[in-house]
């Protein structure tokens, strides 16, 4: 339609109409005039209003459904963050029991022995200064750790502190091949030199080629001079393996250490090393045998065998 003079009356009227019809609808309430052609257009329109619905509600259904999908999602990654942090908080818990455990069991050694101890944490293992068995611990000179001193855990001998830091210090484990130390045998007092061996039992030279010696027994340190680099009394391990005597001037066996020098956690360094050689006292209570269960087996001979030749029934 053109812009005239004509259509834009028309479409003034047009609208004044519109608003006569309106008040008459407001104020007619139920009675509205208009009312059947308002029903007549919800029954023409309706089904395009319902069908444009359907088409638009997907629509705006899926957008509820991103969203609240999206609160759920991030919900989720909530939920899912607190689960990590609790079995994190968890798995600290029961890392801390164990070094509980294991400082408490040390500490019980070192009482026994009468060792003067300072606890440590490994913080590293690896060849430090070019040995194959070694551990860093986090206790240095500010400690007062020095070299040539004794490491021990509650199991046993671990090794020595071979370089010092201020704040860390590297221990040369008790089985690397160039660790030696000097042990005594428990009962028998046999002296030896025992070696390491790697993953393998420490290898143990006895001075006496003719020791009674069998698998079982056990050994401690024998100490050495002015206690460094060696406590006596430190528990080493049992033995496993016991060579023939072949006419050598010494003896060997093989000794299964007690530390398990691939868990190492909590370590004590001997500082102050005890008054007295406390001999065989810090060795583990030895472990009981099991009794052999015996089986009586009572025969119970039958009437033929006391009456030989008696007729059958």
């Amino acid at each position: 339609m053109r812009d005239t003079k004509e259509s834009r009356l028309l479409l003034v009227l047009l609208i004044a109409i519109a608003f006569a019809l309106i008040t008459v609808d407001i104020r007619g309430g139920e009675n509205s005039p208009v009312d059947g052609a308002r029903h007549a257009a919800a029954t023409v329109f309706g089904p395009i209003e319902n069908g444009m619905s359907a088409v638009v509600n997907p629509v705006g259904n899926a957008v509820s459904a991103v969203r609240d999908s999206g609160e759920r999602h991030d919900r989720l990654a909530e939920l899912e963050k607190e689960n990590a942090a609790l079995k994190a908080e968890l798995g600290s818990d029961d890392r801390n029991r164990s070094r509980l455990n294991q400082l408490n069991r040390m500490l019980k050694l070192a009482g026994e022995g009468q060792y003067g101890i300072k606890g440590a944490q490994v913080i590293a293992i690896g060849a430090a200064q070019g040995f194959s068995w070694t551990i860093t611990i986090d206790a240095g000179a500010d400690d007062g750790i020095r070299r040539d001193m004794t490491v021990l855990n509650a199991d046993g001998l671990v090794g020595r502190v071979t370089t010092v830091g201020p704040t860390s210090a590297t221990v040369l484990l008790a089985n690397d091949p160039d660790f030696t130390v000097g042990t005594r045998m428990e009962g028998s007092d046999e002296l030896g030199f025992a070696s390491g061996q790697g993953d393998r039992p420490l290898r143990v030279q006895l001075l006496n080629a003719k020791a009674n010696v069998k698998k079982g027994d056990r050994l401690v340190t024998f100490g050495s001079q002015a206690d460094r680099p060696f406590v006596p009394g430190v528990p080493i391990g049992a033995v496993s393996r016991v060579d023939p005597t072949g006419g050598d001037l010494t003896r060997t066996v093989y000794v299964t250490p007690y530390v398990s020098f691939t868990k190492l956690d909590v370590v004590g360094v001997v500082v102050r090393a005890p008054k007295k050689d406390p001999r065989d006292e810090v060795l583990p209570p030895k472990p009981r045998p099991t009794p052999t269960p015996t089986v009586t087996v009572t025969v119970t001979p039958s009437a033929d065998a006391i009456f030989p030749g008696r007729p059958q029934q």
